[in-house]
């Protein structure tokens, strides 16, 4: 059964016998640490890192967050800030104190600020945000034995020690593809960007649909911001569209109802079922008409709608859609704290197989610092989204 972070700021220890019990914690907690005088959060005795972009104007994300898009540098830090702030405040008693430390979301700016967090005694890194900052902070944490839990999407900048918290595309395609083959679908095609993110979705759908013993007709990459190449890559999969049941478009924004719309003009839509990512997950897509019926794969929506809601009482504005992973990265650390002592932030404890339970579903770390989310399915209706396949609560014994 997976450890609740949820919504009510709670971390219970995890049931059964993979983190196991610790008696007597804590016992004098980070005697001699050095006093700290830079932003903190909380006032607890084990301190924490918190690694963000507070005063970037732009840096690489790397590969696109999902579900939605990733908010610009120059918020995104005060944002994540806020969403710690927040967890802290929902987590009665943590026993943590965030130490928040400026990246300016670059590598080396990452590496100095992991240097400084552990000289003032942290005992984990949460964040950073963009890929080249969690590779200059990885280097430093690693070499002093201390883990990372990360909010990049890259998963090439993941390893043991290094945790991805972030919405994988890995986990993406392997949700939509394995719920597009329990309906049935058998052939499929794919539209994707000429890119990092698309050679990673291509990889991963290949798998997929290989494990499902299907087949796939072809696959068509188009130049990213090309609206002639898109069309065109379009057209050649309508060509093909009597051989279809399934056609995969993992970009979010105005690229399925273009896409639809193309598919329709040849009059092939109504043949194929559109199926895309955890980028469809905004209303430009929800509310186009012409996509309704298409799958996507997302995280349960009311744990954030819960959480927009009381952010929003506390700052003022609705948060994107990935300030959860701050949130929940906080209540983590804070919760394992108490359920796990003094071997709260060790690999075992924190690749726990039963994982954990935060505010977008159920998630567990995987060694080589990757992550598997239990994400629902869902259809889009032209006015919004429906769950078609409910997200799972836990991974259950046999996974």
């Amino acid at each position: 059964m997976a450890a609740a972070v949820g919504a009510a700021g709670l971390l219970a220890g995890c049931s059964g016998s993979t983190l196991g019990e610790f008696q007597g914690y804590p016992s004098d907690p980070n005697a001699g640490t050095p006093p700290v005088t830079a932003d903190t959060i909380g006032t607890g005795t084990v301190r924490v890192g918190l690694l963000l972009p507070m005063s970037s104007g732009g840096g690489a994300p790397g590969l696109p967050n999902s579900p939605g898009a990733q908010p610009p540098a120059t918020s995104v830090g005060q944002v994540f800030r806020n969403a710690a702030q927040l967890a802290l405040s929902d987590f009665q008693g943590a026993d943590i104190q965030i130490l928040v430390k400026d990246t300016g979301g670059t590598s080396e700016g990452a590496r100095t600020a992991a240097q400084d967090a552990i000289a003032d005694g942290a005992e984990l890194i949460i964040g950073p945000v963009f890929a080249p900052a969690v590779g200059g902070a990885g280097s430093v944490a690693r070499s002093s034995g201390i883990p990372v839990v990360a909010f990049s999407s890259d998963s090439s900048v993941a390893s043991r020690g290094v945790y991805l918290l972030s919405f994988l595309p890995q986990t993406d395609v392997e949700r939509i593809v394995s719920f597009a083959g329990s309906q049935g679908r058998r052939s499929f095609a794919a539209l994707l960007p000429e890119d990092a993110y698309g050679a990673v979705v291509e990889a991963v759908f290949r798998q997929e649909v290989g494990k499902l013993g299907a087949r796939i007709i072809t696959i068509e990459r188009y130049k990213p911001n090309d609206a002639d190449d898109l069309r065109a890559k379009a057209q050649a999969i309508a060509a093909q569209a009597g051989n279809i049941d399934t056609l995969y478009v993992p970009a979010g924004g105005s690229v399925p109802g273009f896409v639809a719309q193309v598919m329709q003009s040849g009059a092939h839509l109504s043949q194929v079922k559109m199926i895309g990512s955890g980028q469809w997950d905004s209303p430009e897509v929800q509310n186009t008409g012409l996509l309704a019926g298409a799958w996507y794969p997302g995280p349960d929506a009311s744990g954030f709608q819960a959480f927009a809601d009381r952010y929003q009482q506390n700052f003022g504005s609705r948060p994107p859609r990935n300030a959860t992973l701050a949130y929940d990265a906080t209540i983590l650390a804070a919760g394992l704290v108490r359920s796990a002592g003094p071997s709260r932030f060790t690999d075992r404890v924190l690749t726990n197989r039963d994982g954990f339970l935060g505010i977008d579903g159920v998630f567990r770390f995987l060694p080589n610092g990757l992550n598997q989310r239990g994400l629902a399915v869902y259809e889009v209706t032209g006015t919004g989204a429906r769950a078609v396949d409910p997200a799972p609560r836990s991974f259950g014994s046999a996974s």
